[in-house]
C-alpha cells in the first residue's frame, strides 16, 4: 500500500462510510484512515516513559482519579464505564482487598458466558474421546464408506460396524492408532450425535473462554494472576497430547492456585500430565536401569530452550538410540529409555531459580534424575499422571549443595521443597510479579521488598501482591501509564472501555493472533515476554490500529458497541462534543498534543457531510455515528489508549 501523506485532503466521513454498511472492504478503508494517527507517532513513543505530554500536569503524586485509573488498569483488564468513579467513592484500598480475596465476589455474570462451552467441563479422556486427532477421524470416516450393509435406519455406529461377512472392514493402522480408534468407534456407538470437530476445538473454546472471563468477570486479579502463570508455567497448546491436556492444565492446575501458596502451585503444575508431557518428562527414565541404553546422551540437553526437536506435530524426535514412545510401558522388552533433562532444566532456570540462579549443568543432570518416574498413563488418550518406579533411579543425588535420598516420588518432592525455599527463586518471582505490575523496568528496591515478603510467608502469592500494590513505587507517577498492553490486554480492555458485548469468536481471537498473541500456543517454555519492546513494531501497531477502527464500527462478527450509549448529551452537531466525550470516557481527558491533533485531521467534516440532507441516502444520524465511530477507533488506537 503506498504510503499515506498526512497533509493529502482526505474525505474522512465518506471513507468511513463504508464500515457502517458493510463495504467488503472495509478493513482495508480502515488502515488507510489510521494512516493519520501513524504518521504522528511511532513505537518509541509507547517504549519511552510517559511524559508530561502524556499525562496531566501535577505534583509528582498522583491525584485521587488518577489513583483510581492506576489500579484499575493494573489489577484488572482496564475500567468499564463508571469504574473510576465507584472506586474513588468506594475507596481504593477496599477494591483492592476485595480483589485479593475473589472468593467473596459475586460473578454471575460470566457463568452465562461460558454455558455453551461444553469442553471446559469434561475430562482430559473425555476431550480425547470426544474430539479424537484427525487421522482417527479419516480412518472412521474410512470405516464408513467401506461398510457394506447400510440401512437408512440404522445409527452411525451400526452403520459403520459390519460388512457382509459380519465382520468390520480391515484398515491397515499402527497399533495405537487402532486402539485409539476402536475407542472413538466404541463411543460413537454410545453417542450416535457425537461431533469430530477434532482437538482445535478444545483450544478455541479454551481462548474464548479466557476472554469471556477477562471481559466480564469482577474477580478481575484472578484473572490477571491466571494469565500471570500460565505463562510462567507455559505449556504450548500445540504440541500432541497437549491439546487434550490443557484443559484440566488451566482448570485444575493453574485456576485453584493463583493466589495461594507458589510450592502448591509449583507441585501441581509438576504433577501435571500437561507439563510433564510438554517438557518430556514423561519419557524420562534412569539412564543406567534395565531399560536403558548407556551409549546415548541425556535426551534434551543443549537443545534451543532445553526442547527437543520436534516433528511437524510438535511431538519430540528423540537422538538416536532414544525411541519416540507413545506410552510408559508400550513394548518394554524391545525399546529403551533414557534421561530426559528438559523439565528439570526449566524448573529451574525458568520456574524457580532462574539463569544465574545458582544451578549448575550438574544440578540439572541430578534434578533430572529425582523426576525419572514421573510419567503420564496413556497421554494420547487423556492419561493421568502416575508415578513408576521401574523407571525411577534410585541412586544418591545431590542438588544445590543438598543429598537427596528419600526414595522413589519423594525424590522429586524433595527437589521442589529445596527450590520453592532458595532465595534465588523468592527473587524470580519477585521481579516477574513488579514487572508484571509497575515497570519493565523494575524498581530494585520493590523487589528486595517482595522477595523478603515470599521468604518471610513461604511463598504466599496474595502477600507478595499486597507488599506490592500498597509501595510507594506502584503509586508513583513513574509507574503511571508506563506499561504497554499485550494485545490480549489491549483487546480485552477496549471491550470494556466500550461496555461493548462479546461472545469472543473467532474473528476477535484471530485479531489478538495477528498483534502477536495466540492464546496458549507460545511454543517456547519461556511463555510470552512481558516488556514493551516485545510486542511493537510498524506493522503490529498497524493491526493494533487496524482493530480499534474495526471494534468501533462493530466489524467484528461477535462483538458489537453501542456508542451511543457513552455520547451522553453531546450534541450531535458539533464535533467537538463528540471528542470531548469519547476522550473522557476512555481517556478520562488525559490526550497529548499530537494525538489530540491527529484526531483533529482525522475527523474533520467533509463538504459532502456538510451538504448532506436526512434521505439522501443516509439516515439523519448517520453523520452523528460516522464521526463517533471514527474518533473512537482513532482514540481507541492513540498511544495513550495502549498504555496501562
Amino acid at each position: 500500500m503506498p504510503p499515506f501523506r498526512a497533509s493529502g485532503k482526505r474525505d474522512l466521513a465518506a471513507r468511513i462510510q463504508p464500515l457502517l454498511v458493510g463495504s467488503m472492504t472495509a478493513m482495508l478503508e480502515a488502515v488507510t484512515i489510521l494512516s493519520l494517527i501513524l504518521v504522528s507517532w511511532n513505537p518509541a513513543l509507547l517504549t519511552a516513559a510517559p511524559g508530561p505530554a502524556r499525562t496531566r500536569s501535577s505534583p509528582d503524586a498522583l491525584t485521587g482519579e488518577e489513583q483510581g485509573m492506576h489500579v484499575l488498569n493494573r489489577l484488572t483488564y482496564g475500567p468499564r464505564p463508571g469504574d473510576v468513579d465507584r472506586i474513588e467513592k468506594m475507596g481504593i484500598k477496599t477494591f483492592i482487598e476485595e480483589q485479593l480475596h475473589p472468593e467473596s465476589l459475586p460473578d454471575a455474570a460470566v457463568d452465562p458466558k461460558l454455558a455453551d462451552l461444553a469442553t471446559l467441563t469434561m475430562s482430559s479422556s473425555e476431550l480425547a474421546l470426544a474430539y479424537p486427532p484427525p487421522q482417527a477421524v479419516k480412518a472412521l470416516q474410512e470405516r464408513q464408506r467401506e461398510a457394506v450393509d447400510r440401512p437408512d435406519d440404522k445409527s452411525p455406529g451400526e452403520m459403520m460396524s459390519k460388512d457382509d461377512t459380519g465382520k468390520v472392514p480391515a484398515i491397515q493402522l499402527p497399533a495405537v492408532k487402532l486402539r485409539n480408534l476402536e475407542s472413538v468407534q466404541a463411543e460413537l456407538a454410545r453417542n450416535p450425535n457425537m461431533k469430530f470437530e477434532g482437538p482445535r476445538e478444545i483450544v478455541k473454546e479454551l481462548q474464548q473462554a479466557k476472554v469471556l472471563r477477562a471481559v466480564y468477570s469482577e474477580r478481575q486479579l484472578y484473572e490477571e494472576m491466571v494469565d500471570f502463570w500460565e505463562n510462567h508455567f507455559n505449556v504450548f497448546a500445540g504440541k500432541g497430547a497437549d491439546r487434550w491436556l490443557l484443559t484440566e492444565y488451566d482448570r485444575d492446575v493453574i485456576r485453584p492456585n493463583a493466589l495461594g501458596k507458589f510450592q502448591d502451585l509449583l507441585e501441581a503444575t509438576a504433577h501435571s500430565p500437561a507439563m510433564l508431557f510438554y517438557l518430556d518428562n514423561w519419557l524420562s527414565a534412569d539412564p543406567n536401569g534395565p531399560h536403558s541404553n548407556k551409549n546415548a546422551p541425556p535426551y534434551g540437553r543443549n537443545r534451543p530452550y532445553g526442547s527437543p526437536r520436534s516433528d511437524q506435530w510438535g511431538r519430540p524426535i528423540p537422538p538416536r538410540g532414544v525411541p519416540n514412545q507413545t506410552g510408559p510401558a508400550q513394548n518394554d522388552k524391545k525399546q529403551k529409555r533414557g534421561l530426559n533433562e528438559n523439565y528439570a532444566r526449566e524448573l529451574m532456570e525458568l520456574h524457580t531459580l532462574g539463569v544465574g540462579g545458582g544451578c549448575t549443568q550438574k544440578d540439572v543432570t541430578e534434578v533430572a534424575r529425582c523426576f525419572t518416574g514421573w510419567t503420564i498413563r496413556q497421554p494420547r488418550q487423556g492419561g493421568e499422571f502416575f508415578f513408576d518406579g521401574r523407571f525411577h533411579d534410585n541412586g544418591t543425588k545431590m542438588v544445590l549443595g543438598h543429598k537427596i535420598h528419600a526414595g522413589g516420588e519423594k525424590d522429586g518432592e524433595e527437589v521442589i521443597n529445596i527450590l520453592v525455599h532458595h532465595p534465588s527463586t523468592a527473587h524470580l518471582i519477585a521481579r516477574k510479579l513488579v514487572t508484571r505490575f509497575v515497570s519493565d523496568n523494575p524498581p530494585e528496591a520493590l523487589v528486595d521488598r517482595a522477595a523478603a515478603t515470599y521468604m518471610k510467608t513461604n511463598g504466599d502469592i496474595r502477600e507478595i501482591l499486597r507488599t506490592i500494590f500498597y509501595s510507594a513505587e506502584f503509586n508513583s507517577r513513574e509507574a503511571y501509564r508506563a506499561k504497554v498492553k499485550s494485545p490480549f490486554e489491549l483487546v480485552v480492555s477496549a471491550i470494556r472501555a466500550s461496555g461493548g458485548e462479546t461472545a469472543a469468536s473467532v474473528p476477535l481471537l484471530q485479531f489478538i493472533a495477528r498483534m502477536g498473541q495466540p492464546l496458549f500456543m507460545y511454543q517456547a517454555p519461556t511463555g510470552y515476554p512481558d516488556r514493551a519492546s516485545e510486542w511493537l513494531n510498524t506493522g503490529t501497531l498497524l493491526t493494533r490500529m487496524n482493530f480499534a477502527l474495526a471494534l468501533a464500527a462493530n466489524r467484528i462478527p461477535g462483538t458489537t458497541l453501542e456508542l451511543s450509549n457513552l455520547l451522553g448529551d453531546a450534541s450531535p452537531s458539533q464535533e467537538d462534543d463528540i471528542q470531548a466525550r469519547l476522550l473522557q470516557v476512555y481517556l478520562r481527558g488525559e490526550v497529548s498534543d499530537q494525538t489530540r491533533a491527529a484526531l483533529d485531521q482525522g475527523i474533520a467534516p467533509s463538504e459532502s457531510e456538510r451538504t448532506m440532507q436526512p434521505g439522501a441516502g443516509m439516515p439523519p444520524a448517520a453523520g452523528r455515528n460516522m464521526r463517533a465511530v471514527e474518533t473512537a477507533g482513532l482514540i481507541l488506537g492513540s498511544p495513550e489508549f495502549q498504555r496501562r
